[in-house]
């Protein structure tokens, strides 16, 4: 019956959950923007210390694996890495996109639909990928600028759904039905949960050591 410690940074939210069974226990988020460096292990310790919960007692730890910030994933990595190795605890990587899909086609439980998460990833690039109702990816992972050869990769899919920081630059492409958006779709680390808890039972773990996220654009430093 796994107790699970869920981290997600992949975007500007830092949120971190306590799970046990595939129920959340409790959680903690900050939507400033860019406060992982100091907020994450903040948040861990709080929700650890009011939950009673020390990382001897837990099962495994869980991180969103991008792709996303890359900044944001190398925090919440390093921090979960971290965690594991001092607790002797192993490691569970989800997949971001998967994360997000998965909540709407909860939320949706349309078995028709197919449902395209989407990260900003600056100028016209999104990362995305597209999953139907059965969370099998059809259009596999990667980071695409959004324009016309874009939409025409994808208009042959019926009934849309489409949401996420990237989704308003689709706006401007994807205007015809059947898409639908869907707004206020964030990265959250109450998402992971079922997919940790799922990865935790099949002891699906991940090697601490060459472990990386999926960041898919190398980092860009600005001037």
């Amino acid at each position: 019956m796994p107790l699970i410690l869920n981290i997600e940074t992949s975007s500007t939210i830092c949120s971190v959950c306590l799970a046990k069974d595939g129920a959340l226990i409790d959680y903690r988020e900050d939507e400033q923007g860019n406060s992982h460096a100091r907020v994450l292990t903040v948040f861990i310790a709080d929700l650890m210390q009011k939950n009673g919960v020390a990382f001897a007692n837990l099962d495994a730890i869980a991180v969103s694996a991008g792709p996303g910030s890359y900044t944001g994933l190398r925090i919440g990595t390093s921090v979960a890495k971290g965690l594991c190795y001092g607790a002797r605890k192993p490691l569970i990587a989800v997949s971001t996109l998967l994360s997000m899909a998965g909540a709407v086609i909860k939320k949706t439980n349309d078995p028709q639909a197919y449902y395209m998460p989407a990260l900003d990833a600056r100028r016209m690039d999104i990362y995305t990928a597209i999953f139907n109702s059965r969370f099998e990816e059809i259009i596999s992972t990667r980071a695409v600028t959004v324009n016309d050869t874009f939409k025409s990769e994808i208009e042959h899919l019926n009934r849309l759904f489409v949401f996420g920081s990237g989704a308003e630059k689709c706006k401007q492409i994807l205007i015809s039905p059947p898409v639908h958006f869907i707004d206020g779709v964030n990265c959250d680390a109450r998402f992971l949960v079922p997919f940790s808890e799922a990865k935790a039972v099949e002891e699906a773990f991940e090697d601490i050591a060459y472990f990386e996220p999926n960041y898919l654009k190398e980092f860009g430093a600005k001037t």
